[in-house]
């Protein structure tokens, strides 16, 4: 093997090497924080209530929901690629870091949706 080949190879391995513990420290990075996504959803409990479930079908239940769907769903409503007059404006003066702690607030909550599960017919 020559001494180029064995560079080459021990640059790719190092490189292999910091892609790796870049990739593992972005999957260990949590999305933001609970208790001030908690602190910060006082305005949001008027229609999905306290813990992210909403009684009303009109509004979604955010318990449990991906926070990185929060995130881009809030950025859309901040940005007014997605519109809804309520949302717009409640989403207008959240921060990257707001947005942020509520989604980990709002994942980190039980999952409220259910599935029905129907009894399979014997033929």
């Amino acid at each position: 093997m020559s001494g180029q080949h064995k560079i080459n190879q021990r640059a790719m391995v190092g490189i292999a090497a910091i892609v790796g513990l870049a990739a593992g420290a972005a999957v260990a990075q949590p999305i933001g924080d609970v208790d001030a996504g908690r602190e910060k959803s006082q305005a949001c409990i008027a229609c999905h209530n306290a813990n992210g479930v909403s009684d009303n079908p009109a509004w979604p239940i955010l318990a449990g929901q991906h926070a990185d769907y929060l995130v881009h769903v809030l950025r859309e409503y901040r940005s007014g690629e997605r519109v809804n007059a309520i949302m717009n404006g409640q989403a207008q003066g959240l921060s990257d870091e707001d947005i942020r702690d509520l989604a980990a607030f709002y994942s980190a909550q039980d999952p409220a949706l259910n599935v029905v599960r129907r009894e399979r017919s014997r033929r």
